[in-house]
């Protein structure tokens, strides 16, 4: 499978077979992150309320729309082109400094054997339960700029008990992001050993079952 970084907290996974998923869609005008041009089968959003997370009305096509909080209140999981989708329930911070919290919904799934998980827009230290929820999976699409999302020590707690074998950061401060309230992508790696995180130079990378390394690495994508 591919797996390409359009910016914050948006990604393209596209399976061998063609199926393409765009996780957490984004306003460009607000973001400063660019339109999303691909076109793709399915758009999951981890809530239906934020505008940096739920923008799936501005993806090209007509693409089936799953709301990974209504997921995770109903059944837990729902499948859609051969593809199950599970969520379980998170909250904003708590201390958010913008305005009250809300409920968003985490997710994974699985493609071509390549298990990903998405940490949504968690603002908290997550539960066992939800540590649960990721552990072992291959990839984490991890929540690396700080408050008003999962603060760095929490997630690093994910990471060592949930023991993903590639964690690739998402929504810190780059240089197109307009807000200013996250962390550079450097504070994310002082978690890391150097030896410990690879850089891919490009914004998708191609991940097979036999790239997943044995132990915990960084990945670091440039965005669209």
């Amino acid at each position: 499978m591919k797996l390409k970084w359009w910016g914050h907290a948006c990604f393209l996974v596209t399976a061998d077979n063609g199926v393409k998923v765009i996780t957490d869609p984004y306003t460009p005008a607000t973001s400063g992150y660019r339109p999303v041009t691909d076109e793709p089968d399915i758009v999951i959003m981890s809530s239906d309320n934020d505008s940096y997370h739920c923008r799936a009305d501005l993806i090209p096509g007509q693409p089936v729309v799953i709301n990974a909080l209504e997921v995770a209140q109903k059944d837990g999981e729902r499948v859609e082109k051969g593809i199950s989708f599970k969520a379980i329930e998170a909250m904003e911070a708590f201390d958010h400094r913008e305005h009250d919290p809300d409920q968003n919904g985490m997710y994974r799934f699985t493609v071509d054997d390549v298990s990903i998980g998405h940490l949504g827009d968690v603002g908290n230290a997550l539960s066992a339960e939800q540590i649960a929820f990721f552990r072992d999976v291959d990839v984490l699409l991890a929540l690396a700029g700080g408050h008003p999302t999962i603060a760095l020590d929490d997630l690093k707690t994910v990471i060592d008990q949930a023991k993903p074998r590639i964690v690739v950061p998402m929504h810190f401060r780059t240089l197109r992001y307009k807000p200013r309230n996250t962390f550079w992508i450097e504070t994310f790696l002082s978690y890391f050993k150097a030896e410990e995180v690879d850089f891919a130079c490009a914004e998708e990378v191609t991940l097979t079952r036999a790239d997943i390394p044995p132990q915990t690495r960084a990945l670091i994508l440039t965005h669209v």
